[in-house]
Order: structure tokens, then sequence, then C-alpha cells
């Protein structure tokens, strides 16, 4: 069976790869861009099986006008990628209004709004598949990319509560959090704060995290993501990439650590 997508941020990156994907296959793509030429080239090559839409997911009343205009073109859904956002760079004392505020309609309000737009089809349907393009900076945090953090950290929680309320509507949701590759997420894509240089040796010990000496290669993706979207039960989560693993361990291995450390305390705060 043909499945159909709707997937935000097609016009390059992980978007482009997983619409290509798709359509390589057979499958059905409603793809959408900031701007709409981005996406020519899609339409020239797979023609009738694209559906092209200008979007801004920060607009709320059009995420919901494309997700049904995807719906009413294709006849059904059964596939959303909420893959559109991007990196924004600046400590936290750095950071301006406008920078968090833009940070997070894009990257959570974005993803909630497309969100909230298909779950009224897909129950209707019995059936759907919402993706979160998360990042192993969802579970976890590094210096300089704290609002981006904040965002994609509030995006997990929505999204696992979400997952509890739709399960029996047939619907599921899975987060990708994937580890550093090369695309252009800390390039041409990111913004940046201005830099206080109190913060020069923090932002050069930062330059030196392992996670970008040995990116992912985008391609790759594309098999994984398939066998996420064909999988009778997809996962909650999945990394893609070979870094996230380790990184979540230590992580995780630290919070048990500290938590159990301080347990007599936790206790004591509980009362009689």
């Amino acid at each position: 069976m043909t499945k159909t997508w709707f997937i935000t941020g097609a016009s390059k990156g992980f978007g482009r790869e997983w619409a290509e994907a798709a359509l390589e296959r057979g499958d059905k793509v409603a793809a959408t861009a900031r701007k709409l030429d981005t996406l020519d080239a899609l339409v020239d090559t797979y023609g009738d099986a694209v559906l092209p839409i200008q979007l801004d997911v920060t607009d709320r009343g059009a995420d919901f006008d494309a997700v049904q205009r995807a719906a009413d073109h294709f006849g059904k859904l059964d596939v959303v990628i909420n893959n559109a956002g991007y990196g924004h760079f600046g400590m936290i004392e750095e950071l301006t209004e406008d920078d968090v505020r833009s940070q997070m309609e894009t990257n959570l309000f974005g993803a909630l709004w497309v969100t909230q737009a298909a779950l009224p089809i897909m129950r209707e349907q019995g059936s759907g598949h919402i993706i979160q393009v998360s990042s192993i900076g969802g579970i976890s945090a590094f210096p300089t990319v704290g609002a981006y953090h904040a965002s994609k950290w509030a995006l997990e929680g929505f999204s696992q509560s979400l997952a509890q309320e739709v399960a029996g509507f047939g619907i599921h949701v899975t987060l990708i959090e994937p580890g550093g590759y090369s695309t252009d997420w800390s390039g041409p894509s990111a913004t940046r704060s201005e830099e206080n240089p109190a913060y020069a040796d923090v932002r050069e010990a930062a330059k030196k995290r392992p996670s970008a000496s040995d990116p992912g290669d985008p391609t790759a993706t594309r098999d994984a993501i398939l066998k996420v979207v064909d999988a009778d039960e997809p996962p909650l989560r999945i990394f893609f990439g070979k870094m996230p693993l380790e990184i979540a361990t230590k992580d995780y291995d630290s919070r048990l650590a500290t938590w159990n450390e301080w347990q007599p305390v936790s206790v004591e705060a509980h009362g009689a």
C-alpha cells in the first residue's frame, strides 16, 4: 500500500532526503518549504506524486490549511513529519528575547500546530504516524545552543504526552533524535547571537566536541526513515547516527548516580 506523507522543511537536509526516499518507492508526498521554487526539482522529477506547498510553520492558520489541503488532495494522510527547524547559537547570557522566541516559534510551535492540524484527520482515519524531528539535543545539552535545546526538550515533552493520548486512535508518535550530520544546520541555516568575549574559552571548547568530527551522511538516513515508517510498532524514540547512544548513556548514568546519591534528601523532602 502506498503511503501519503506530509513533510515540513522539504527543501533540503533530512526533509529533502526523506521526501525523495518516499517518492522513489512510489509514495505520495505533500512537500512544504518557505520558498516554493526550492521544490521545483521534486515536482519536475516526480510529477503528480508531489504536492508542493509554500509554508511558514510559524503561521498556525497556514499550517492547518496546508495539512487539510494535503489530505484533501491525496485523500488520506499516513505520515506527518515535522522536520522544519534550525539551530541558534548563543550562550544563555547572550540570548535576546527575539532569539529565543524565534527559535521556539519554529522548532516548537511550528511542530505543535502541524501536529494539531493532523490529529483530527488521523483520528477519523483510525491510523497515522506523526514523526517529530528532535535531536540528541532533545535529551542532552551542551554549551552554546541553550535556546535550541529548550525548543527540542519541549518538543520531546509534548510528544511523549501525545503518544499516550492518541494510541487508542491507532496513531503512532516517533521522536527521531539525530546526532551530528553533514547538513547546513550549523552553517547557513543557523542564526547567532552577538558574542560576549567573556565566553571565548567556553565557545572554543565547544567547537572540539567529538560529535563534530565525524558527522553522519544524511543520505544514509533514507532507509532508516522507511524502516521507521513501515514498522507495525514504531518506536517512541530512535537515534539516528553512531554518537547519540554514547552521549545519552553517559548523561543518564550521571543523572541516575546523582539522583541516587541525593535520594535521602529527596525522601526527607517528602515529609512524614
